[in-house]
Parts: C-alpha cells; structure tokens; sequence
C-alpha cells in the first residue's frame, strides 16, 4: 500500500508521466527510438528520490515496455535486445544510486544525532528555576546540520546568588566546541568560588588564554570569547552585570525593551592581552523588579538582518508594547520573531537566555529602572563581538 502511495506523490508522479511519455513517443513519435531516452529516465527520476523497491519497479517497467513496445512494432530482434539493455543498465545505475543516497543519508542521521549528543554533553540543558529566578533559553546552530556552534550560556545556583553567563567563541560549528567546553567548564567551576563577577570574568579569561597555548595558537588575540555575566543575589532585587565585548542585555518589563549597556566597554575574553585578566573592572547594578524579565542574546540575534540589510532591534520589533507571562514565553517569540525578520535565512549562531524574577523573591515596583546604571557613563566604544 506504501509503495503505491508513493506513485502519486510528485517525484513517483513525475517518473509515471517520464514512463508514460516514452511508450507514447515510441508508439506515435519519429522512428527509430525516439521514446527510448524517456523510457531509460523513468527509472532515474523514481530511484533518486523514492524506495529502492519503488525504482526496481520503474526499472522493470521500464524495460519490459523497450521490449514490447519494439516487438509490436516488428523491431529486428537485435535491435530489441539492445534496447532493453540500454534500458537496463540505465535502470541498474538508477538503483546505485538510490543506495548511495540511502547510505549517505543514514551516515548524515548518525553524524546528527553524534553532534546532538555532543551539545547536550557541552551545553546542557538548563533548569527551568534557578534561585528567584524563572528561566528558559533555546540554541539554534547558523549550522542546521551540525547542531552545534560557538555560542554558550550557562545558569548556576551559587553562594553568591544565581550566576548566569551568554557567550560567543571564535567560530562556527563543530571547530567551537572545544572551546566552548572549556569556557561552560571553567564558568562551573569558578562560579562556585569567585568572591565577585569581575574575578569570575578575571579568572575566566585566564582558562581561555591557558586552553589556547595548550592548543598551539600562534595569536591569541585572534581565538577569543565575548562574554556577559550576571549576578542576582538570593533576594532577587538587583541585576549585576560585567560584560566583555558582548551584545548588551535587555531589561523587559511593562512592554518596553531597555537595553542594559555597560558603563565601561571591556575587551573581550582569551586575547593574552597585559591587564585584560584584571579583577579591577567595574560592576554594573540595576534594579530588577518583581514580574520583570532580563533577555540576553549573541549576535545571532542584534546581527540578523532582513531582505535589506537592516539589523533586527528587539526594542524597535513588534515584540515591543507585549507582555510575557513567563521567559519562555519571551524566549518563543523573540526566536519567531527573528525568523520572520531574516527569512528563516540566518547567518550565525543564535543563543537566547532569559530570566525573569518571580514574585516568590519579593515585591517591588513593576516600573522599569532609571535609564542610568549606579556607575560611571561609558568611556570608550564597544568592542565588536566575533
């Protein structure tokens, strides 16, 4: 039943009406051979495209019909039996490569699901509550076939608070993931330990210099990471940030998107550079009200661009003026929103991560903070992230 249901989808429509049109042309067409070239295409259209069985069977109709089709019309028999074997081996060559493809197409599914298993070692999946905190994320590789790339998050639950942490290593697909299991693996471990965020960005940015000497790298300014980190201490009533040359997060609430620049642009993490590693950077702090959301994204996201050229803003998108109930419900549409933006046509790595602070951790306006941090202006330009 399977097989004859194939028939009638468009590449089994498309090998019937190649079939059909051979007999026809061969019946009524000039002679000699006229049909012949179609005859011998049927079985190619059916096997590049459907069941080894479903082109078998082109291939014997096909040339079964070469034969009764020259027989009726008083073909010499020599003549005959070359056609039948041009038909033949024509439909023997259609079945090679229906197996190829078959072969390739398993080894690509093998090659997934090994690039899935590895994400879900390097990047795994995070806890829907962390602290006060509500959180959801989604990843999408520029890679469809990879599954992976060079952007990270992790959330973790800490002494100090929850520490949260968005990031972009150098590279695309599967050359990242050595890289971002060293940063996943060195945010783990020192989150747990750093008495502050700009020593957990400090000691970050150590691991990464150290992982690229250990890998040769002839220029490690070249193989570095933008990074942001996030504080919010166990009350839930403030935001701290320290943010190494990465896109800016948003702070969401009452349906406005306000973007949380740093006041200082740092560099970003793994250059070597003398002083980048300093524990001296300053922490940003801002108000997080009750109900309110913090949306972080890669450059997936503030890079994406439509059919003419214009960057996505998620404060000028039509997500602006809504309210989410929850981060995943941010996080779906924000995704959906890009897709529709780019065409479904995206250019990198696209890592979204959003928190929203519950009204178990307390009660405060739901008012947006003040357009100013509680520190100094920016000083210097931002650093373009990879």
């Amino acid at each position: 039943m399977g097989e004859r249901a194939a028939l009638w989808r468009a590449p089994g429509l498309l090998a019937t009406l190649t079939l059909v049109a051979g007999a026809l042309l061969d019946l009524f067409g000039p002679k000699p051979y006229v049909g012949l070239p179609l005859l011998a295409a049927a079985p190619l259209a059916a096997a590049g495209t459907l069941s080894l069985g479903v082109g078998v069977l082109f291939a014997v109709l096909a040339t079964v019909a070469a034969v009764v089709l020259d027989l009726g019309q008083g073909q010499p028999l020599l003549a005959t039996l070359v056609d039948a074997a041009v038909v033949g081996v024509v439909g023997v060559l259609a079945l090679a490569v229906n197996v190829l493809m078959r072969r390739q197409v398993t080894e690509l599914a093998r090659a997934t699901a090994v690039a899935e298993a590895a994400q879900r070692a390097v990047l795994p999946r995070l806890p829907a509550r962390a602290g006060p905190l509500a959180v959801a994320s989604t990843y999408t590789a520029a890679q469809a076939e990879a599954r992976i790339g060079g952007d990270l998050f992790a959330v973790q639950e800490t002494p100090f608070g929850v520490r949260l942490m968005i990031g972009d290593v150098r590279g695309k697909g599967l050359q990242a993931i050595g890289a971002v299991s060293v940063a996943i693996g060195a945010f783990r471990q020192e989150a747990e330990h750093a008495p502050s965020l700009a020593a957990l960005a400090a000691r970050m940015d150590k691991a990464l210099a150290r992982n690229a000497a250990r890998e040769g790298v002839d220029f490690p300014a070249e193989d570095f990471a933008t990074a942001l980190f996030a504080e919010v201490p166990l009350d839930g009533r403030t935001l701290l940030l320290v943010n190494r040359g990465h896109p800016a997060p948003y702070l969401v609430s009452g349906g406005s998107f306000t973007p949380l620049r740093p006041s200082v642009y740092a560099l970003p993490l793994g250059m070597g550079l003398p002083g980048a590693a300093t524990h001296e950077r300053p922490i940003d702090r801002w108000p997080l009200p009750t109900g309110a959301s913090v949306l972080f994204v890669t450059d997936g996201v503030t890079e994406a661009r439509d059919g003419k050229g214009v960057f996505y803003d998620p404060c000028r998108s039509a997500l602006a003026g809504r309210d989410f109930a929850d981060p995943r419900d941010l996080v779906d549409a924000l995704t959906e929103d890009v897709d529709r933006w780019t065409g479904h046509d995206r250019q990198d790595d696209m890592a979204v991560l959003a928190v929203t602070r519950t009204p178990a951790a307390g009660a405060t306006s739901l008012s947006p903070p003040s357009a100013s941090p509680s520190v100094s202006p920016p000083v210097s330009p931002p650093v373009s992230p990879p």
